[in-house]
C-alpha cells in the first residue's frame, strides 16, 4: 500500500508541472481553488493510461531487483518516458482546447501568460 501512494505521490508531482487545474495532493485537496471536469471517456482513458505507465514503473522496479542487464533496463525507462510524453501531449491539447479557450473566451486576464509559463516549465 505505501508504495502505491509513493507512486500516486511521483504521479502528482510530475502532473503539478503540467496542469495546476488537474492536480490534488495526497490528502486529495486540490493545490490550486480551480478544478477540471472532465467527461467519463476522458477520465477514463486517462486513467487507463497512467494505469499502464505504472505498471510499467513496477516492471521497471522488478527488473532491477533482479539484476536485469542495464540497456534492457534502459530500453524500458525510455518507453515509460515516450508514455509520459504522450500523455503529456494528450493533457496539453485538451488544456488548450478546454481550460485555456475558456479562459480566453471569458476574458480572464493572464490566461496567455500562464499558458506561456506553463509552456517555459515542460519545454526545459
Amino acid at each position: 500500500m505505501q508504495n502505491r501512494q509513493k507512486e500516486e505521490i511521483e504521479v502528482d508531482l510530475v502532473q503539478s508541472e503540467i496542469c495546476e487545474q488537474c492536480i490534488h495532493n495526497v490528502e486529495g485537496d486540490p493545490i490550486t481553488d480551480r478544478t477540471k471536469e472532465r467527461s467519463k471517456k476522458e477520465l477514463k482513458d486517462m486513467l487507463n493510461r497512467l494505469n499502464r505507465i505504472e505498471g510499467q514503473i513496477r516492471g521497471i522496479k522488478g527488473m532491477v531487483e533482479k539484476g536485469v542487464y542495464c540497456t534492457d533496463i534502459i530500453v524500458q525507462v525510455a518507453a515509460v518516458n515516450a508514455a509520459l510524453n504522450s500523455f503529456n501531449r494528450v493533457l496539453l491539447s485538451n488544456h488548450i482546447r478546454t481550460c485555456v479557450t475558456q479562459d480566453i473566451q471569458n476574458k480572464k486576464e493572464g490566461a496567455t501568460d500562464e499558458l506561456i509559463d506553463l509552456l517555459k516549465k515542460i519545454m526545459h
